[in-house]
């Protein structure tokens, strides 16, 4: 370093002046590190915010119904939809020059699966009036109400209208009404009739049976871990492959494996009938029900449990318990004054972990659970994959998501995220 006499500022090696080039070192060296760490963000934004945001969007996304029946959304806007009248002609006949466009399109299918969603019918009511419209001279073959009626009569109908002009806005909580068994009508907001009512029941059944997995996990777990811990080497690593081997199968084969053990005239009810602890004729049902459900995902989460604790355990050094012993504790006193305290982490870590992930299966239900072992996750498949109501497993999703969030809150807010540790 050397230093003009004039100002005496400090200069590097290059003549510039320290501070500079110090600054110009700092920025470098973090437009390094950005780069390095640039793939992983990117793979983050495209493959967990991208579809975290797009869920988002679909829960309350509906411009269908407006992109495909302009004129008829425009001509509704005056028609009071509590009158208990059916609309005027202009909007007959605008449905009629917008199911005309739609048909030639080919897109008068999509709105009518949509609005099919919220009253059962009118997709079928959409199909036919198209074939019909096809045909139709907009500019001399009205009026349109009386031929629209005389297609369908499902047309005479101020409910079909109501539902329609309901359902038109381009953002709607419908979705998420629907997600709580409620539903968007031209009153506002209602329930839904009782043999639709099973979304709330299927929220309750997947928190609930999500915590009773997890704590069968942690006290199935726990012990396992503290033998890793605490057994010799040899023996801890033996232990340790039988509790990874898990891994090594197809997560299908395994709730399959369950599945043929878990039926009536399955292996633990010959078992059982063989030992005269039940009578053929009273075999145990543990398959399509709850039971089944918890007994398979216990036996599949149980590693995400046991590997979080044995590497928080691995840290506790056994001279503690010794100490304690020494100083008068029983075993019993020894473990729960001293060792299950520190233990507590991992079972935090493990409980976080098991309980996010139980929450989202929907394989293993979908297999061994039935119609009363499924979770809210099989709902939200079946709307994705076979039904095709996206706006409803996004909202179903969203409102997931939040409650894991809730509860993650809590958690934090009771025994503090920053107890959660795998070990160190």
């Amino acid at each position: 370093m050397i230093s003009t006499p004039s100002d005496k500022i400090l200069l590097s090696a290059d003549g510039r002046p320290l501070k500079q080039s110090l600054s110009r070192s700092l920025r470098q060296q973090k437009i390094r590190a950005l780069l390095l760490i640039a793939p992983l963000l990117i793979f983050i934004f495209v493959a967990f915010i991208m579809p975290i945001v797009s869920m988002l969007s679909r829960s309350v996304e509906n411009d269908l119904v407006s992109q495909t029946l302009p004129q008829t959304v425009q001509a509704l806007q005056s028609w009071d939809a509590l009158s208990g009248e059916l609309p005027s002609e202009p909007v007959y006949a605008a449905f009629a020059l917008d199911i005309q466009n739609a048909a030639k399109a080919k897109v008068h299918t999509k709105v009518g699966l949509r609005l099919n969603y919220e009253k059962s019918g009118i997709a079928s009511l959409f199909k036919k009036t198209a074939r019909k419209a096809k045909k139709w001279d907009i500019q001399n073959d009205g009026p349109f109400k009386d031929k629209l009626i005389k297609v369908h009569k499902g047309w005479g109908e101020v409910e079909v209208w109501q539902t329609l002009k309901t359902h038109s806005p381009r953002y709607t909580s419908g979705y998420f009404l629907n997600a709580i068994d409620m539903r968007k009508t031209a009153e506002g907001a209602d329930f839904q009739p009782e043999d639709k009512t099973i979304l709330i029941k299927l929220f309750q059944r997947t928190l609930i049976m999500s915590l009773i997995i997890t704590f069968s996990c942690i006290l199935l777990g726990y012990p396992v871990a503290w033998l890793l811990a605490n057994l010799p080497m040899r023996q801890a690593n033996l232990l340790m492959i039988l509790v990874l081997l898990p891994f090594w199968t197809s997560l299908l084969v395994r709730t399959s494996a369950w599945k043929v053990m878990l039926q009536q005239q399955g292996v633990i009810n010959d078992i059982l009938v063989q030992l005269s602890l039940v009578s053929d004729e009273a075999r145990l049902i543990m398959i399509n029900n709850e039971i089944g459900t918890i007994v398979a995902m216990t036996h599949i989460l149980l590693p995400f449990m046991i590997l979080p604790m044995y590497s928080v355990m691995q840290t506790i050094p056994p001279s503690y318990l010794r100490a304690a012993k020494s100083l008068g504790a029983t075993n019993w006193t020894a473990f729960w004054r001293v060792y299950f305290p520190q233990s507590v982490p991992g079972i935090g870590a493990g409980s976080i972990l098991v309980f996010i992930l139980a929450i989202g299966y929907y394989i293993t239900p979908e297999i061994v659970g039935g119609t009363k072992g499924v979770f809210i996750s099989n709902r939200i498949a079946y709307h994705i994959l076979k039904s095709l109501n996206w706006g409803l497993a996004a909202a179903l999703g969203t409102i997931l998501l939040v409650a894991v969030l809730v509860l993650y809150w809590t958690y934090d807010k009771i025994v503090g995220i920053d107890n959660v540790k795998l070990g160190g």
